[in-house]
């Protein structure tokens, strides 16, 4: 591995139309499934497909892969939402992550300056995500990259992230 990875660095949209990014995106997010701040267990290869074939036709989805050399090494996903407050549109991170071996070395930051230099030229308004409570390192990463909770005036607030299953999983 360099010394200086941010030499070598290139974050860029991937083209899920593409079969090299693509094949890229799904190894990126099979790992992110894998590890612990995932799901800690890898995805089926159907749904691997499924996710990027799916992808690739939304227009709202906008995905995004973080490579040293040619090597890929981090990915985002990003959804555009709607923020009636600024009538304004939004993305929302939905997936970021960098592989293990390659943490530390500011390529999660280099993916989260490029999807709001693409979110700020897309009119976008804010950046949104969610982080577990288990994942300190990259609730330190987010607040260095300027996310906070969110500001009612003065006042800060902290939103929940809460599910429901509708399929029985």
């Amino acid at each position: 591995m360099p010394a200086d990875p941010a030499s070598r660095l290139l974050v860029r949209r991937a083209d899920l139309h593409n079969p090299q990014d693509a094949a890229a995106y799904r190894d990126q997010l099979n790992h992110y499934a894998a590890d612990p701040m995932g799901s800690g267990r890898p995805l089926p290869q159907e749904i691997l497909r499924q996710v990027t074939a799916d992808l690739a036709q939304l227009p709202h989805a906008h995905a995004f892969l973080a490579f040293v050399g040619r090597q890929p090494v981090g990915f985002a996903t990003c959804f555009g939402g709607y923020s009636t407050f600024r009538a304004r549109p939004l993305w929302n991170i939905h997936d970021i992550a960098v592989l293990a071996q390659w943490r530390g070395r500011g390529i999660g930051a280099a993916l989260i300056r490029h999807i709001a230099d693409q979110a700020r030229a897309a009119g976008c308004c804010k950046l949104t995500l969610e982080v577990r409570e288990d994942n300190p390192s990259a609730a330190a990463l987010y607040r260095r990259e300027g996310f906070r909770a969110a500001a009612i005036g003065a006042r800060e607030v902290q939103y929940l992230f809460l599910e429901k299953a509708l399929d029985g999983d």
